[in-house]
């Protein structure tokens, strides 16, 4: 009976995540909590942005009026363009921000099968709380969370991989994020 070669050693190919949803639904605090937990690079869209366009630390009222001005200038392809060129394919990565279509577009080619969306998603009052020390008001809030530029995350929903309710505890997402990372690697990251 002729012997059969060693199997070659399965390589387990780097994960890309990317988090979607409206601002203070948790999504730095997910990805941060991959890359701390599991060792997952982290980059994040606004400081991409904030390098590339401005060179300077803005506040996120300038933030937003910056990344609308890319969207709505035709530079979207650029920034993600810029993003990705950023990312070290040998590595497990975190993606903090997406907030249009054109964004999961270009991390799905870019990464192919090893691209997965996380969509978080959280009630506007506690959104509200979790954000009281960065707006003055509920009103305050309210406009930002309507800006333009982030009109079209809700669309990205229906490309998420999961959906994750972020409205309790921070313990809560952790737990499900390890239960994603459990089911997408069996034995850890």
């Amino acid at each position: 009976m002729p012997s059969q070669p060693p199997s070659p050693r399965s390589r387990i190919e780097p994960l890309f995540v990317g988090f979607a949803g409206r601002m203070g639904s948790s999504k730095t605090s997910a990805a941060k909590y991959l890359s701390s937990q599991y060792g997952f690079a982290y980059t994040r869209y606004s400081q991409v942005l904030q390098e590339w366009r401005s060179g300077m630390a803005l506040t996120r009222e300038q933030l937003q009026k910056l990344g609308w001005e890319v969207m709505s200038g035709g530079l979207q392809k650029e920034l993600n363009t810029r993003l990705i060129a950023g990312i070290d394919r040998s590595q497990n990565t975190a993606i903090d921000g997406l907030r249009h279509e054109i964004d999961f577009r270009a991390l799905s080619s870019a990464f192919d099968t090893a691209f997965y969306l996380i969509f978080l998603e959280a009630s506007p009052k506690v959104r509200f709380e979790r954000l009281r020390s960065r707006f003055g008001t509920l009103a305050d809030f309210q406009a930002a969370d309507a800006h333009p530029v982030d009109a079209s995350i809700d669309s990205l929903r229906p490309f998420a991989d999961t959906i994750i309710s972020t409205d309790d505890r921070v313990e809560n997402l952790h737990q499900r994020l390890d239960a994603w990372i459990a089911a997408h690697r069996p034995g850890g990251a």
